[in-house]
Formats: structure tokens, C-alpha cells, sequence
């Protein structure tokens, strides 16, 4: 059947925004036009980048399950199709004969390329693209600057800025839509091999039910985030950081939510939705910083033998620090990791072992659910020194964190069975027991003394230079 030239048509192409609620692209497109087609294209070049990790493909296919319920819903569907996104985008808009392409910005180097590539594509086709700000951030990477530079460097003055600047405003799902009539692939399928045991369920209906039950809890939800975010053990994250990578939430409704919720708790998750934009923005200024050194220290990494061996035993939770191996088993477990607890793998990493953090920032992107190439390598960076940390040479010691964050050892004993037995906080420097206990334990001696290893580090940047 040939398109109706009578008919406005407009296909709303998603990547990272699998969601109804506060969708601009969606919200414009069902507007001004007078079909829609909701698309989604299994990307080749994805594939070929190697983003396509077990845990997310399985978050991803239960993501995008959800999206078509929410579009039939509302008297419409998702279609799909495979291949190179530009060539399939075309091909659609050919098919239905749209005049318009809608899709959400995005800050990583292969969205920039992803965007020139449909510019390219729709050219002759009489198809303009919109790119809509706003959709994945609270606010445009770019919105606000220090005067003379293209972004902030420093956390601190970007959220006041940012703290003082006007989000737009949450928009409200469509109540319907039509699609025209065009084939369209099947949904990815929902059993995926690789994948970790206890990874939490994708998709829009799963992320706005986990906001509804943390903004209603008390004990461990965001009227407690303040004071236990980094409780180890309580668990009292809000975990919503999958369905913000997904874009099964929006990040401008779940700031507009926190902050009507109100108090000390919902500020300081407010102030983790800003951290979120400002590593956006800066990857968005230097996109390079995906794979290159912010800041570089002069780094002379370990590598060879010994240095994989080490590698090694980090990625398997085998280091001989009991707080360390509990974060990297639980990300094996769950494909996420608690805030605090990245925070000390990465440190550990980088700092007392002296090995490059994008040896851990690969991993990671292996396995996290929520690998975000802004949030992955410039977190990964902060911790490493290499990035946006005014303190490039902090070290976290492990022991100290481990008493303070995680104080009877609860949480190393949920992840580590091996010292499940061992009370208390000698849990935590298993090396002290008595050898003969030592023995009984399948539990490895640690790596590295910490002093040595911070020493170490010290000496290969030049730190114990005089003057």
C-alpha cells in the first residue's frame, strides 16, 4: 500500500529512552503528526562495538517487551528492525513516507557518529531529524558552562549551576497513537545466555513500580538516603540505575518526584541525578575520555605476568580483601555493584595494585547492567585520578572503608561464604586468625600489603620525588 501524502507520518527512532512517561521525541511526534512509528533497530554496530554484554541484552529484550505493552496499550506498537540503524531508519521512512525522524541526544562518540550518519542517510528522502535535548540528562550537556569554557571540570560549582537552573517540564505519556501499517521483526528474545543469576527484571513498568515503593519507604528508601546510601550491608541505594541507563525512567520526572517528595534524603539522590549529568557533559566536550586520560598522570601501569595474574584475581573476587572480593562477586551475582562498594574495587584496582583502570572499566562494561560509557569511565577515571578528582592521589583503604561502611562484616559474609563463619570484624583481615584457622578457609592470602601497594603507586607517579 503507498503512503497517504495527505497523512503527516513521523517515526520516533528509540536508543537509550525505552520509556512513554516524560518522552519528548514521543510526546512531539504523536503531536504533529498523524501516525507514528515507534522504532527500534537491533544496531549493528552496537554488536560490533562489543556493548552487547549478556546482563544488559537480557535488560534490553525485557525493556523493550515492556514498550510494546505500554505502546498497545495506548493503541499502538513497537517495530523493529535489524541491520545498520541508518540504512533501516531510511528504508522505514521510504516505506511509510514520514517527514519527520525524532530521537534523543546522546553524548558518547558513537551517538555522534550514529546522528551524522542519519543526517546523511535522510537526505533527498524529505525527512528532517529532530534531536531532542534532555531525554537521558536533566539537563543538555552544555546547558550550563563556566564562563570562557565548554564545561565544568569541578563537580561542585556545575551543581550549583545546575541547582540553580529550570528543567523543562515533565511531560505526560500519550493517551493513544496509530501506526500505519509496516512489517516489522520480532522482539530479541528474553532468554539470554551468560547471564547473572540475580539480575533484576528491565523495562518501564518494573523501574516506575521500584520508584513508587522507594519514595513510600522510610527505613531504607529516599527519606534515608542521606544517612545510609553508603551502608554496605542495608542495601538502601535506589537501585534505579539500570532504568536510568535504559531509559526506562526519566531523570527529569524522577528529580521532579524526589524533590516534591522533599527533605535531606531526596536531596542528596538529587545531588547523584546531578554527578550523573555533569559526567554526561564532560564526555560530551571530551569524548575521548571514553578511552583516554582526562587528565594524564604520567602513568607508567604494571603490566606482564604478574600484573594479569592480579587482574585476575580482582575479577574473580580472589585479592585477599574481604570487602573488595564481596563487591566483585556481588556484580558477578547481580550485574550491579553498590555505590560505595564500586567506589572500592575501582580504588583498590587502580591504586594498590597500580593497574590500568581501563582494565577494570572493560569489566565492568562486561557485566554491570548499567554500563554507561559516561558514567563507567568517568567514574572509573575520578577513582583512578586520572580524571575529574581534585585529589588525584587519595587512596580508599580497603580495611578502613570495610570498618566503617560494612562494621561486622555483614555484607562480606553475604557475598563471601568461605569467611561466613569468622565473627564479627575479624572478618575483615582474615591474615590475623590463627594459622591453624587460616587453613580451614578456602580463602586466599592478600595480593598486597597496602602500604607497599600505595607506595607503589606513589613511586611510578613521581610522588616521592623531592620538591
Amino acid at each position: 500500500m503507498s503512503p497517504d501524502p495527505e497523512r503527516r507520518v513521523a517515526v520516533v527512532l528509540f536508543t537509550a529512552d525505552l520509556r512513554v512517561h516524560d518522552h519528548p521525541p514521543l510526546h512531539t511526534a504523536v503531536r504533529r503528526a498523524d501516525a507514528v512509528v515507534p522504532l527500534f533497530v537491533r544496531d549493528d554496530g552496537v554488536r560490533a562495538a562489543g556493548f552487547v554484554a549478556p546482563n544488559r541484552a537480557a535488560f534490553l529484550a525485557r525493556a523493550l517487551e515492556s514498550l510494546d505493552e505500554e505502546l498497545r496499550a495506548r493503541g499502538g506498537r513497537l517495530v523493529v528492525r535489524e541491520g545498520a540503524v541508518a540504512e533501516q531508519v531510511r528504508a522505514v521512512v521510504e516505506e511509510v513516507g514520514a517527514q519527520e525522524v525524532h530521537l534523543a541526544a546522546d553524548v558518547s562518540g558513537y551517538a555522534a557518529r550514529r546522528e551524522e550518519a542519519l543526517r546523511t542517510a535522510l537526505e533527498g528522502t524529505g525527512a528532517a531529524l529532530h534531536v531532542h535535548d534532555a531525554v537521558c540528562t536533566v539537563l543538555p550537556p552544555g546547558e550550563v558552562t563556566p564562563t570562557g569554557k565548554d564545561h565544568f571540570a569541578v563537580f561542585t560549582p556545575y551543581f550549583r549551576r545546575w541547582s540553580g537552573s529550570s528543567p523543562r517540564s515533565v511531560l505526560a505519556a500519550p493517551r493513544r497513537l496509530e501506526v500505519p501499517p509496516i512489517a516489522s521483526a520480532a522482539l530479541p528474545p528474553l532468554e539470554v545466555s551468560g547471564v547473572s543469576p540475580r539480575l533484576a527484571p528491565g523495562g518501564e513498568r518494573e523501574g516506575r513500580e521500584r520508584v513508587r515503593r522507594w519514595l513510600a519507604r522510610s527505613a531504607s528508601g529516599v527519606d534515608a538516603y542521606e544517612e545510609r546510601h553508603d551502608d554496605l550491608p542495608g542495601d538502601a541505594t535506589s537501585r534505579l540505575s539500570p532504568y536510568l541507563h535504559f531509559g526506562c525512567l526519566s531523570p527529569v520526572e524522577l528529580a521532579d518526584r524526589a524533590q516534591r517528595h522533599g527533605g535531606v534524603g531526596a536531596e542528596a539522590f538529587v545531588r547523584q541525578l546531578a554527578w550523573r549529568d555533569f559526567h554526561h557533559q564532560v564526555l560530551a566536550a571530551r569524548p575521548a575520555a571514553a578511552h583516554a586520560d582526562y587528565r594524564s598522570r604520567g602513568d607508567r601501569w604494571r603490566s606482564g605476568a604478574a600484573a594479569e595474574r592480579d587482574a585476575q584475581a580482582w575479577r574473580e573476587g580472589r585479592t585477599g580483601y574481604p570487602v573488595v572480593d564481596a563487591a566483585m562477586r556481588q556484580l558477578s551475582a547481580e550485574g550491579w555493584m553498590h555505590n560505595r562498594a564500586r567506589l572500592l574495587a575501582a580504588s583498590f584496582l587502580t591504586k594498590t595494585l597500580y593497574l590500568d583502570w581501563r582494565v577494570g572499566a572493560a569489566h565492568f562494561l562486561e557485566l554491570l547492567v548499567d554500563g554507561d560509557v559516561a558514567n563507567n569511565q568517568l567514574n572509573w577515571q575520578w577513582v583512578a585520578g586520572t580524571g575529574t578528582d581534585t585529589r588525584p592521589n587519595r587512596v580508599l583503604n580497603p580495611l578502613a572503608q570495610a570498618r566503617r561502611f560494612d562494621p561486622e562484616g555483614v555484607y562480606v559474609r553475604r557475598w563471601v561464604p568461605e569467611l561466613a563463619g569468622v565473627a564479627g570484624r575479624a572478618v575483615h583481615e582474615p591474615w590475623k586468625l590463627p594459622a591453624e584457622r587460616r587453613a580451614e578457609l578456602d580463602y586466599p592470602e592478600p595480593l598486597v600489603e597496602l602500604g607497599a601497594g600505595a607506595d607503589r603507586m606513589r613511586r611510578a607517579r613521581g610522588l616521592d620525588r623531592p620538591g
